[in-house]
């Protein structure tokens, strides 16, 4: 799955080349210059990562990183602290504040990305996992093949990245708009109607065949989840 990474770091060359190679593995990343914009950022993105930097205008790192570990909806979301402040009190200062991980500059971005996937994979498994299943259903994100007992079911690749992001967390409702930001992406207009149609054919391709209980929940006026009931 393409991770939501926030960066917020006020050096725009660096912002630059931190953007293009989290892009390029596959990481969905948005940024911020200022310190003010952050939390604001913060709640609007609600990405599964963050990467901050100690000195910022305005508002600093620490403090920012206080008021993120202050919110209950966000304290859990991992902060990876950016700075060229390499001292030992300042490394624990950053840890006691709630930073995950502490990085100096200059930086490999190599190790950036790699800490970053290690935080994520161990709080978030199942994004990494070759294969994820619901009771008779299976797909196989290298082979991109999905299969129902013993049956190979056939999706297209926007049914396939639904199923996906279904399997990831069953029994969680998914709005219409939270699938859309993970499908489509925020930065591209899709109609809500379309994620029902693409529903629907998953529906149908899933449920094809007799005596197939349907694993797709509507839940009204919420959106759509995997039913937990279903066997």
């Amino acid at each position: 799955m393409n991770n939501k990474v926030l960066l917020i770091e006020d050096d725009k060359d660096l912002q630059e080349i931190v953007s293009y190679n989290f892009s390029k593995e596959g990481f969905v990343i948005n940024s911020c210059l200022d310190g003010e914009d952050a939390m604001e950022m913060v709640k609007h993105e609600n990405p599964d990562l963050i990467i901050l930097d100690w000195m910022l205008p305005n508002v600093s790192g620490v403090e920012i990183l206080r008021q993120i570990r202050s919110i209950k909806k966000y304290r859990k979301i991992p902060v990876i602290m950016l700075t060229a402040k390499n001292e030992e009190t300042d490394r624990l200062k950053a840890f006691d504040g709630g930073a995950d991980d502490y990085i100096s500059k200059p930086f490999s971005n190599a190790e950036l990305i790699a800490r970053s996937k290690a935080i994520l994979r161990r709080i978030k498994p199942e994004d990494f996992a070759d294969s994820l299943n619901f009771h008779d259903i299976e797909l196989n994100r290298d082979t991109k093949r999905v299969f129902r007992g013993k049956k190979e079911i056939k999706l297209g690749p926007v049914e396939f990245k639904l199923l996906e992001v279904f399997l990831m967390r069953p029994g969680q409702v998914f709005s219409r708009e939270q699938l859309l930001d993970k499908i489509w992406g925020n930065e591209i207009y899709v109609e809500d109607r379309t994620v029902d149609v693409h529903v629907g054919r998953l529906r149908r391709a899933l449920n094809r065949g007799k005596a197939k209980k349907d694993p797709i929940r509507t839940v009204r006026s919420s959106g759509y989840s995997l039913n937990e009931k279903y066997s």
